[in-house]
C-alpha cells in the first residue's frame, strides 16, 4: 500500500445533504467551493456532523483569522486588531456570499502533505508513532456500533463482515469522531497518570447555530469575538501548523487561548491501522486535556453555574444535554438565566450580529448534539440531538423582558407536569400499587410529549415587536391546560373501579378533583408547590 493514501482536501469524505435531500461525499476543497449550494452536514450522526463542523470551523479561523477577503495579511489576534476589524471582516464574508476559493486553496494547499489519512511522518489527526495503547478494532471506532472487545451490540446496523472494515471516507470521519467523543475505556500505558475523562466534546452540551445553507451555518458559528464580546482571541494555532506532533499520553494543558487550536483539541492519540484498502481497527491512548471548570473560551456548550452559594465566585461547568429533556426546557440555560447567567458563546456572538445589523434572520435556529454515557463514562449509552427556533428578536435587548416571561411560564408548565404525576402516582396507589413512582414518571413523560410540538410552535411564533405579553402567555396557559386536563381524564378511565373505591385515604374522586383545583388557575398551581402528596 501507498505510504501516503487519501489526502482530506482532494478526495470525498465528508457527507452532505443537498436542497433536493440526496447526500454526497464530498472533499475538504469542494465542501468550502460549494458550500451554499448543500443544506447541511449529513453524516452518520449528529455527533459526528459537529466534529466535522468544528474541524471546517477550525480552517474558516486558521484563514480569517488572519487573512482579510483580498489576500492581505490582517491578524484579527488581540495584538494586531480591533472588534471593528473582526465584524468587517465577518460582515465582508457574508457580502460575499461564498467563501473566496484562492485564499483557502493557498493556505490549505501550503499544509496539504498534513492532510493525507496515511502518511509516514504526518497521518492526519494521529500520532505515527504510537506503538503502545489500547487496540481496538473498527466496529468500536464505528459510532453506530460503538462495540468494544468486551461489549457488543445486540442489535447492530451492520452484519458481521461489514463491522470489520471502514473506508477511508467512513474511516476520516469516525477518526473526527472518536477524538471528540471516546469514552474513558482505553487503559493508560504510563503510571500515575491523570485521567483525562471522555474525549472534550463529550464532556458539553453541545450548540450550534444553523443557517439556510451550510455557507450560513459556517458563517454563524464563524465566532471572531469572544462570547459576541469585544474580546478578541489569541493568535491562531491548528494542530496541523504544529511542527511537532504530540505524543505523550494524556497530557494536561492550558485550555487554549484561540479558536482554531481548541476546536483541533487532540483529545486522544491515535493511529488507524490499514488492510486492502480497509482500516480495520486502531489504537488509542488518552490526549490533551485540561479542566473543563470556568473553560470559558469555548462558545459551543450550554453552561450551569455549580458555586454552592450565590455569593460565591460562579463555577461555571459544562451542562450536558439529557436524552429524556426536550431542549426547549433548557431555555433559561440557552439564554442565561437563572444561576447559569451565561449563555452558550455562540448565542452570544449571533445576538451580537443581529444588534449590530449583521444579519436579517427573523428567526434563529440551534442544533443540539450529545453522547449520553454509562459508568462514570466507560461507554457509550446513547446518541441523540434536537434543535430548537425562535424569533431573533428574542437575543436583542427588546426581547430581555419577553425572555424572562417565557422561563416563567416553562416553570409553570413544569409544575403543570408535575401535577399530571401526582394524579398518576395517586390513582396508582388508590388502586393498590405500593409506590406508584413508575405511575408518574410515565404521566409525566407523556405530558411533555403531547407539549413538545404545541410548545416549540408557540415560541416559534412569538414577536416581541408585536402582541401583547400578557395574551401571548394567556394563550399558551389555556392550550396546556388543555392538552394536560385531556392527560388527566384518561389517566381516570384507565385507573379502573378498584382505584375509585381506592384505598389508604386515596381514591380516584377526591384525586381527580385536587387535580382539578390545581390546575385551574395559575395562583393555583403556583401555590400547589412541589411537595409529593401522598
Amino acid at each position: 500500500m501507498p505510504e501516503k493514501e487519501f489526502n482530506l482536501l482532494h478526495e470525498p469524505w465528508i457527507l452532505v445533504m443537498k436542497p433536493d435531500s440526496v447526500t454526497e461525499e464530498v472533499s475538504l476543497l469542494e465542501l468550502f467551493r460549494r458550500a451554499p449550494e448543500f443544506n447541511c452536514l449529513a453524516g452518520e450522526l449528529p455527533t459526528q456532523d459537529m466534529a466535522v463542523l468544528r474541524l471546517l470551523l477550525a480552517i474558516l479561523h486558521a484563514v480569517f483569522g488572519r487573512y482579510d477577503l483580498d489576500g492581505t495579511w490582517a491578524p484579527l489576534d488581540l495584538e494586531s486588531a480591533t472588534p471593528t476589524m473582526a465584524l468587517s471582516r465577518w460582515k465582508a464574508l457574508r457580502d460575499n456570499g461564498a467563501f473566496p476559493m484562492p485564499i483557502i486553496e493557498d493556505y490549505l494547499l501550503h499544509y496539504e502533505d498534513r492532510f493525507w489519512l496515511f502518511h509516514p511522518e504526518r497521518p492526519f489527526y494521529q500520532v505515527v508513532s504510537l506503538e503502545k495503547g489500547t487496540e481496538y478494532k473498527a466496529s468500536k471506532m464505528n459510532g453506530e456500533l460503538s462495540e468494544s472487545n468486551n461489549k457488543v451490540r445486540l442489535f447492530p446496523s451492520r452484519t458481521k463482515e461489514e463491522k470489520g472494515a471502514l473506508s477511508y471516507p467512513e474511516a476520516a470521519r469516525w477518526l473526527l469522531y472518536v477524538n471528540a467523543f471516546d469514552d474513558t475505556a482505553a487503559k493508560r500505558v504510563g503510571k500515575d497518570l491523570p485521567s483525562p475523562g471522555a474525549g472534550w466534546l463529550g464532556k458539553l452540551g453541545l450548540i450550534a447555530a444553523v443557517g439556510e445553507n451550510l455557507f450560513e451555518t459556517l458563517l454563524l458559528n464563524l465566532v471572531l469575538l469572544k462570547d459576541g464580546t469585544d474580546e478578541l482571541w489569541g493568535v491562531e494555532k491548528p494542530v496541523w501548523e504544529a511542527e511537532i506532533v504530540k505524543a505523550a499520553e494524556r497530557t494536561k494543558i492550558t485550555i487554549p487561548d484561540n479558536l482554531s487550536e481548541l476546536l483541533t483539541l487532540q483529545s486522544r492519540r491515535l493511529l488507524l491501522r490499514r488492510e486492502e484498502n480497509f482500516v480495520v481497527g486502531y489504537v488509542l491512548l488518552g490526549g490533551d486535556f485540561f479542566p473543563k471548570e470556568n473553560a470559558l473560551s469555548e462558545q459551543m456548550t450550554l453552561w450551569r453555574n455549580d458555586a454552592k452559594k450565590e455569593s460565591d465566585p460562579p463555577l461555571l461547568n459544562p451542562k450536558r444535554h439529557d436524552p429524556a429533556r426536550q431542549f426547549w426546557r433548557d431555555f433559561s440555560a440557552l439564554m442565561g438565566q437563572g444561576r447559569s447567567s451565561r449563555p452558550p458563546g455562540v448565542v452570544r456572538w449571533v445576538s451580537r450580529l443581529k444588534q449590530e445589523n449583521l444579519i436579517a434572520s427573523s428567526h434563529f435556529r440551534f442544533q443540539t448534539a450529545s453522547v449520553k454515557y454509562g459508568d462514570k463514562d466507560f461507554f457509550a449509552d446513547d446518541v441523540f440531538g434536537d434543535s430548537l427556533s425562535f424569533n431573533a428578536g428574542l437575543l436583542t435587548s427588546l426581547g430581555s423582558d419577553w425572555v424572562n416571561r417565557i422561563v416563567g411560564e416553562i416553570e409553570l408548565t413544569e409544575k403543570l407536569v408535575r401535577q399530571a404525576g401526582y394524579l398518576a402516582q395517586n390513582l396508582a396507589l388508590a388502586a393498590g400499587n405500593a409506590d406508584g413512582s413508575g405511575a408518574r414518571s410515565i404521566a409525566r413523560e407523556q405530558a411533555y410529549f403531547r407539549l413538545d410540538i404545541p410548545f416549540r410552535r408557540w415560541l416559534e411564533g412569538i414577536d416581541p415587536e408585536r402582541g401583547s405579553m400578557n395574551t401571548v402567555c394567556d394563550q399558551w396557559w389555556q392550550q396546556e391546560v388543555g392538552i394536560v386536563r385531556a392527560l388527566g381524564r384518561e389517566l381516570v378511565t384507565q385507573a379502573g373501579p378498584q382505584a375509585f373505591v381506592g384505598r389508604d385515604g386515596h381514591a380516584t374522586p377526591n384525586e381527580y378533583n385536587r387535580f382539578l383545583y390545581y390546575t385551574s388557575s395559575r395562583q393555583l398551581l403556583e401555590a400547589a408547590g412541589k411537595k409529593e402528596r401522598r
